[in-house]
């Protein structure tokens, strides 16, 4: 059971599928994380509520159980905490020896501990993550998709890439080709912007 209480406001169960697995989440910023973790670390493992953690904190034993274990694709391993910036400071008195303690856990382990705020999680790599990653699995036109990719491969100077409004998939009835290419990696952008019609796009090298 989860040890450190969820604010009423951010308590939302759920379940999320992932390529390796499914993964529970207890609050609308865990389920973002995942999200976004699912989609930039394809492949990655990750598993809610992994390990319930002891110590002795002012004569008493403590316990205090971290949100997830992430095991990214390449095998590093990351103990993860999702806390509201506002929560942490209010509760950072009361939340500093249990995450002390996951340091030391991490560190016996082989893995490190990051705390990760609404910063770090919400925003324009989160809104692709939340619009690509269904369309990574998504049916792709095999003609439309090698033409669209041979385009952006014949570019003068493909690193710089072109307009996507540019590209001849960029009329409604093919634009989605354009997109799960962008999901499933052959086609590169920028994904800290938000993604639109002037945005560049360039083949993978």
């Amino acid at each position: 059971m989860r040890r450190i209480p969820l604010s009423r406001r951010s308590h939302v169960i759920g379940f999320q599928a992932l390529s390796t697995s499914v993964t529970e989440h207890e609050s609308t910023l865990e389920r973002d994380f995942v999200a976004l973790t699912a989609f930039f670390d394809e492949g990655a493992a990750i598993t809610a509520q992994p390990v319930t953690i002891r110590f002795e904190h002012e004569g008493k034993t403590r316990r205090y159980t971290p949100d997830f274990l992430v095991r990214s694709r390449g095998g590093a391993a990351t103990l993860v905490e999702i806390k509201y910036r506002r929560d942490l400071r209010a509760q950072w008195a009361r939340l500093r020896p249990a995450f002390a303690a996951a340091r030391r856990w991490a560190i016996a382990n082989g893995a490190m501990f990051r705390i990760v705020t609404e910063r770090g999680i919400r925003g324009p790599r989160l809104d692709a993550a939340k619009r690509l990653l269904p369309l990574r699995t998504a049916p792709l036109d095999a003609a439309l998709a090698a033409a669209t990719l041979d385009l952006a491969a014949c570019l003068d100077n493909p690193s710089l890439g072109t307009l996507i409004n540019e590209l001849p998939a960029s009329r409604e009835t093919v634009l989605a080709v354009v997109w799960r290419l962008i999901a499933r990696g052959q086609l590169v952008v920028d994904l800290s912007a938000p993604i639109g019609r002037d945005t560049r796009v360039a083949a993978a090298i």
